[in-house]
């Protein structure tokens, strides 16, 4: 007998066979498909079953509607950590990030197409995978910051990644980034218009051997080269690494307003304001962890977001998550009050402490795995 909680995971996430290729869509288009507790865990189930069948060469993921996957599905989160549950919500970032270890780790490829709005916990499920296609339509971001959160998800091991201290520049400030940027920064593998992604799919369901050499040379005759935008901050990679390579939060403000002072300039006074704006805990946990991930490997990154997150949602060290959620989604008057407020009260000490194990509580277990290939981000760049 089928329980209500499986027909809601078979209807939010709907799976096509066509030959050896599956095709799984993120289906719940009224939420811009976000990642809800029964999503993760029919993802790591088919994920798990396909690279056990040696009949599935080719795995596909991508969204209805107008997102791909804007986060994971942050009302239950918030309620936990309200009524004092966070527990519940530790298991349920526990089941998220062993699902990013095991795409990470997948000995079967995975084409990703981001067709629309790709956030937090949408970067999770996509850019651990070999393949990520951009279109004219996608718009990428880690929001946390602005959250109460950090990017987690494994994000300080693909960031980490990114050309000189852009990823730095992305985890802190939340900037958004288009398909061209994504494809710029290695972020995206591929660019394809969408207006040719039915033809792509298509030709991408012939695939029939696991090899990824298959995949790619179709990706490849797809893609297009893309001018990232004349405005973008990719063109600011120099005073972006002047600025994100200093060792504090408060360092990286005052060489952002000392090259403003030396060439005003809107770009340098909205990053400024955007790191002002967001969780000055937030800011601080976020950067040393991504400091943290240029040196690790993705699972050991993982591992560490567990910690920070349990922390997070038991809210013993801030309860910020709570605010930023308040002022960003529920009474969306964009005006959370921090606390502590300033990034000078946060001392190096508090700071350690959302990196420490949660006493009474045991370390996220990853599944042993036998594919530990390189990060495509690590070998692209």
């Amino acid at each position: 007998m089928t329980t209500s909680t499986e027909m809601a995971s078979h209807s939010q996430i709907l799976v096509e066979e066509k030959s050896s290729v599956r095709t799984l869509t993120l289906n719940r288009p009224k939420q811009l498909n976000a990642l809800s507790s029964n999503m993760i865990s029919r993802l790591l189930r088919l994920f798990r079953a396909y690279e056990e069948d040696p009949s599935v060469t080719l795995v596909i993921l991508k969204g209805q509607g107008r997102a791909f996957c804007a986060g994971g599905d942050i009302p239950p989160l918030l309620s936990y950590v309200i009524q004092g549950k966070w527990r519940l919500g530790a298991a349920f970032f526990a089941d998220q990030y062993t699902l990013n270890y095991v795409l990470a780790t997948c000995s079967k490829a995975q084409v990703s197409i981001l067709n629309g709005i790709v956030m937090g916990a949408g970067a999770g499920v996509s850019i651990h995978g070999r393949f990520r296609i951009a279109t004219e339509n996608t718009v990428f971001a880690m929001p946390e910051t602005a959250l109460g959160l950090f990017p987690d998800v494994g994000a300080s091991y693909f960031l980490s990644r990114l050309p000189g201290f852009f990823g730095e520049y992305v985890g802190l400030t939340g900037a958004r980034l288009d398909g061209a940027e994504m494809l710029a920064c290695g972020l995206a593998t591929h660019f394809v218009p969408s207006t040719r992604l039915t033809a792509l799919e298509a030709e991408l369901c012939t695939v029939a051997s696991s090899d990824p050499s298959f995949a790619s040379t179709i990706l490849d005759a797809y893609t297009e080269h893309q001018h990232v935008k004349q405005n973008s901050a990719y063109h600011r990679l120099d005073v972006i690494d002047r600025c994100f390579s200093r060792r504090t939060v408060e360092d990286i403000i005052s060489a952002l307003e000392r090259e403003f002072t030396q060439r005003p300039d809107d770009w340098i006074s909205s990053t400024t304001q955007a790191l002002k704006k967001a969780s000055p805990s937030s800011l601080k946990i976020s950067l040393r962890s991504i400091r943290e991930g240029r040196l690790q490997g993705v699972g050991n990154c993982l591992i560490r977001d567990y910690r920070m997150v349990c922390h997070v949602m038991k809210g013993d060290l801030s309860k910020d998550i709570v605010e930023g959620c308040r002022a960003i989604l529920v009474d969306k008057d964009k005006n959370p009050k921090w606390e502590p407020r300033r990034l000078e009260d946060i001392k190096d000490r508090m700071v350690d402490k959302f990196f420490e194990r949660l006493e009474g509580l045991e370390d996220l277990k990853l599944p042993p795995r036998n594919n530990l290939r390189a990060s495509s981000i690590a070998a692209k760049l």
